[in-house]
């Protein structure tokens, strides 16, 4: 076996391996795509099995697809922990080559999980839609300015038919009429690319049972269960609710030290949509419980609300987590769940 430790950039990559039969080591400076590509494919025709790790990088899909396509096998390592491995203070591209080579030679390498194609191509539906929406809010938020200037404020009944002829009917100076002329067409643009994209997501929620169950839970609507899904890819990645929060970035980061303990703000860590996502069905979800509300408002009158929303977001997390790992939708997880034992809940004290 031929075992290569990969420090990838994105014009070019510097490779360190090593014949696992031989002992022989060697050390090359490939660039992107087509020396990459003749490299790999020669070793290919020599037969050889090949293992390649590197750290998780950006821009190297075409990368991935590669080696896929010639039956090598990739391994990917967490940065951060490859990053506590070096020793030394000298860092140039070779060296960092020759550290993961060595990691993987010494079996301390620190593979993490990677998505399948499939899951990162439906994740790309996911980021479309999402970015669409910001864009189409910039747009109605400028339009919303132009109507305020003029002294019309109809709030969400500008986008209705009757405010949309009334903000056209506003007679404005000529570069401010081209503006809300260009606006309105981008508007018009963007709304059924938003609602073909919706459409497409909500057709492949319906094939997961999965996403379905999710959507059962109060506040979680198909692009928060698809999401969700996507993004842990499965349970059995994680022992407890602890570590789904942190691996969504929804755990206060913590600098401490004998009897001082420094908690800071939350990591930030893992999908930034799923993130996203998570606070705002929290906040639809404390809409429409009683309980989840009067949790949210105690919490928001001792620490304020941004701290408050936060925790919802976590709560949430860790309910979908236990209701995809039991296979349950929400009715049975208020039963046997962490609502098990309330009172009126005779169900779980069985």
């Amino acid at each position: 076996m031929l075992i290569i430790g990969c420090d990838y950039h994105p014009s070019f990559q510097q490779i360190a391996c090593v014949d696992a039969d031989t002992g022989e080591l060697s050390d090359h400076r490939l660039g992107h795509r087509e020396e990459a590509e003749a490299f790999y494919r020669v070793l290919r025709q020599r037969n050889l099995s090949v293992r390649v790790g590197m750290e998780s990088s950006g821009h190297s899909r075409w990368f991935e697809r590669l080696l896929y396509e010639v039956g090598f096998e990739l391994w990917i390592g967490d940065p951060a922990e490859i990053q506590t491995k070096r020793v030394r203070k000298q860092k140039t591209d070779r060296q960092d080559a020759q550290l993961l080579l060595q990691l993987l030679l010494e079996n301390r390498f620190p593979r993490i999980w990677v998505p399948d194609a499939a899951n990162r191509d439906l994740r790309q539906l996911l980021w479309h839609r999402h970015r669409l929406v910001q864009m189409r809010t910039r747009v109605m938020n400028q339009l919303h300015v132009v109507a305020l200037n003029e002294g019309l404020q109809r709030k969400k009944a500008l986008w209705r038919p009757a405010g949309r002829k009334e903000m056209e009917s506003l007679a404005l100076a000529p570069w401010a009429g081209h503006r809300r002329q260009d606006l309105s067409e981008l508007l018009d643009q963007l709304t059924p690319q938003i609602q073909k994209l919706t459409q497409a997501l909500e057709l492949e929620v319906e094939k997961r049972a999965v996403a379905r169950r999710l959507k059962t839970h109060p506040g979680v609507g198909p692009l928060t269960a698809l999401t969700f899904e996507l993004v842990i890819g499965t349970p059995d990645r994680f022992h407890c609710g602890k570590q789904i929060a942190s691996y969504v970035g929804l755990v206060p980061e913590e600098n401490s030290s004998g009897n001082r303990r420094r908690l800071g703000h939350i990591s930030k860590q893992g999908n930034v949509l799923l993130r996203f996502l998570l606070v705002e069905a929290a906040q639809v979800t404390v809409r429409s419980q009683a309980q989840w509300r009067s949790k949210f408002f105690h919490l928001a009158l001792r620490r304020g609300r941004k701290i408050a929303k936060v925790a919802m977001a976590r709560k949430l997390a860790v309910h979908l987590y236990w209701m995809w790992r039991h296979g349950w939708d929400y009715s049975q997880f208020k039963r046997f769940g962490s609502h098990a034992g309330e009172p009126g809940n005779l169900d779980g004290g069985k």
